[in-house]
């Protein structure tokens, strides 16, 4: 059985492991995860400060992580984060994809021109983020479950996530490990290659990688055409998490990773496919027997835990599920739960 639950301190090993090491797929699509012991240490702590309602932990917003478990063996076999406001009390920085249009009165003549703005209109939107799984369990059940228990949880938090919410998706990296869009444009104003930079960003921001990129527009004639080509196009290790992100809602807009040039998704909020669907139901008896998959949800802050399980609704709207669901979710009868059709 599969548990979305919040990360613990015993956790960083296994948590590290999944980060994987230089050149393995899920080092390459886990940007925001730290591979540091240290840094990934201080992230669990900063996460469960953050699930006891603070606030304000150490002078930055809430950030979450949360971990999908295997409750037969009790390993970890995923990762899944939830910024509270994107840039973490820093301007969150991507590119604009825009058009200038340059013009010739006496010669007639006019040409369209796409050119990449450096901006933080997206600062303090919520970001989905650290979003990392064992590559075997990709297009699974507990795949969709890693990625929406996140939409149940701030269903079940409404008012510590802002009404916009966005999410960068990993753009075009080569066979080689080579990045075209960094390797056209960021490398040249730093001396490291994109994981070294990449590494940097997951223990501190981008905000060190847009202060020292040009501030002036960027033409997209001027990049190389495997950089062109790039821009906007999500890794294709991340097409399974893009396609269910744009059921939840999520959609392509004008912005740009800043590393990698991958598109960056934008929903509202309360929008969210997860978050319209739910409801909050009553526990009252055990199910034996019947009824639809669910994801079910139950616990504040450091108590979040969901999973999937068959459900029966009775005719007083409260709900039915599996005896062992009960202990699963720490739950008896009368307590409230919310549950999402899958």
């Amino acid at each position: 059985m599969w548990l979305v639950r919040a990360a613990l301190p015993d956790d960083v090993n296994q948590i590290l492991e999944i980060a994987g090491t230089a050149g393995s797929e899920t080092a390459r699509l886990s940007s925001t995860l730290p591979k540091q012991r240290e840094a990934l240490a201080k992230k669990i702590e900063h996460s469960l400060a953050s699930l006891a309602g603070k606030a304000i932990v150490g002078g930055q917003p809430q950030r979450f992580l949360f971990v999908l478990e295997d409750t037969a063996t009790g390993r970890v076999h995923g990762t899944a984060g939830i910024d509270a406001r994107a840039g973490n009390g820093q301007p969150f920085y991507n590119y604009r994809r825009d058009a200038l249009i340059h013009a010739s009165h006496e010669l007639g003549i006019s040409s369209r021109v796409d050119v990449l703005y450096p901006s933080h209109a997206l600062t303090d939107h919520t970001l989905l983020c650290s979003f990392s799984i064992t590559p075997e369990l990709r297009y699974t059940d507990a795949f969709e479950l890693l990625s929406r228990a996140r939409i149940l949880f701030i269903a079940g938090h409404r008012d510590w996530f802002t009404q916009k919410i966005a999410v960068e998706i990993q753009g075009v990296q080569l066979a080689d490990g080579s990045v075209p869009f960094w390797d056209s444009l960021g490398r040249h104003f730093f001396n490291m290659d994109f994981d070294t930079a990449d590494q940097h960003s997951g223990v501190l921001s981008k905000t060190f990688i847009a202060e020292l990129m040009p501030p002036n527009p960027v033409y997209v004639t001027l990049l190389s055409e495997a950089a062109q080509a790039a821009l906007g196009q999500p890794h294709e290790l991340t097409v399974p998490n893009l396609e269910l992100l744009q059921r939840e809602g999520f959609q392509a807009g004008c912005y740009l990773d800043i590393f990698d040039a991958g598109p960056v998704l934008e929903a509202r909020t309360d929008a969210l496919h997860t978050l319209v669907t739910s409801r909050k139901k009553t526990l009252h008896g055990a199910n034996e027997g019947g009824g639809d998959i669910c994801m079910i949800a139950a616990g504040e802050g450091p108590e979040f835990r969901c999973t999937l399980t068959q459900v029966a609704d009775t005719l007083e709207g409260t709900l039915k599920v599996p005896v062992n669901i009960w202990d699963l979710l720490g739950k008896t009868a009368g307590d409230e739960v919310r549950v999402a059709p899958c």
